[in-house]
Formats: structure tokens, C-alpha cells, sequence
């Protein structure tokens, strides 16, 4: 078990942007992280160890980071491994990601290696974090950082930012 947080609400509002300050304080230029999110009194109720080391009175989403994720090609592949017990009420992901405005795509090479290098030279990238949170209820929420906009106050967060990936991460809860 990585370092976890408590969220101070039971929404998956306050977890998501609890996660998106966590992993900001460690800079740009990270690992895509997985969390789960259990409930807190739910947690403490069958974890002793996790009782003594939360405050008495904790409430709403405890966010778990996950050690040893399976290595993979893609996020689609992450994801597509990925499997919660029942006592997991939720997830969440950060990952950070290069965007071109819409105009540029038409001269993004075919071949791999030079749209890469392409999109790293370009001066129109925008470097974002994006962390998507769902709940196993269908519940979602997303915030975006960008690297030219560095600040909590600026990140952009709503529903349905990232509708794939809310539905790519609801579909690790599917029977």
C-alpha cells in the first residue's frame, strides 16, 4: 500500500481533486498512478492497523495508491488488467498526456517515431495532467492541469471531461 489521504467528503468531487493535488506535488513528468478508493469507516471497520494510523473520526474516501501495476503498452491494456474486490467502492487515475491544438493534426506524420518527435518539438503542445475518478455506482469526475496553468486555482474540473477514459475506468468494475 502506497501513501493514501483522506478525502474529506464522501464525493468523488473531493477525491479526485484531493488525488490531482497529491500527485501534482510531486511535479510534472510522472507515472501513470492508480488509486482505489474505499470508504474510510468502512476500511477501518476490518483493518486495525489502518484504524490506528487514521484519525478516529474519518469519514468519506480514503484514496489508496497501487504498488506493482502491471507493465503494459497502453492505458486501454493497464486498465484492461486491472480488477477490484467488492470492498473497492472506486478508482481513479492520473496520467499526463501531450495535446496539439485540432489544426495540427493534419501534419502529424504517419510514422511513429517522427510524429513523436514532431509532437515534442511542436510549439502549440500543451502539456496536461488529467486525474479521472469514478465510483462503482457510475458516479465520475474529472480534473485537468495544464503545465502553462500550474495551479490548483486553474485546474478545470466537471463530469464528463474525459468521457473515454471515465468509461475505460468504469469497465474495470464490470463482472
Amino acid at each position: 500500500m502506497r501513501p493514501w489521504h483522506t478525502c474529506g467528503v464522501s464525493e468523488i468531487e473531493q477525491a479526485v481533486k484531493e488525488i490531482e493535488a497529491y500527485v501534482a506535488a510531486d511535479g510534472w513528468d510522472g507515472p501513470v498512478r492508480v488509486f482505489s478508493l474505499v470508504d474510510a469507516e468502512a476500511a477501518m471497520a476490518v483493518n486495525s492497523t489502518l484504524a490506528a494510523e487514521l484519525p478516529a473520526d474519518a469519514t468519506g474516501l480514503l484514496s489508496i495508491e497501487q504498488e506493482g501495476l502491471p507493465s503494459s503498452d497502453s492505458i486501454d491494456e493497464l486498465l484492461g488488467r486491472l480488477a477490484w474486490p467488492d470492498a473497492v467502492d472506486g478508482a481513479a487515475i492520473s496520467l499526463e498526456r501531450v495535446t496539439l491544438p485540432p489544426e495540427a493534426e493534419a501534419e502529424i506524420p504517419d510514422d511513429a517515431e517522427e510524429a513523436r518527435r514532431f509532437v515534442a518539438a511542436d510549439p502549440r503542445r500543451e502539456d496536461i495532467r488529467m486525474v479521472v475518478g469514478v465510483l462503482r455506482n457510475g458516479e465520475s469526475w474529472c480534473t485537468i492541469r495544464l503545465r502553462s496553468h500550474d495551479s490548483q486555482a486553474e485546474a478545470i474540473s466537471g463530469a464528463d471531461l474525459v468521457p473515454q477514459m471515465v468509461e475505460a475506468l468504469l469497465a474495470t468494475f464490470a463482472e
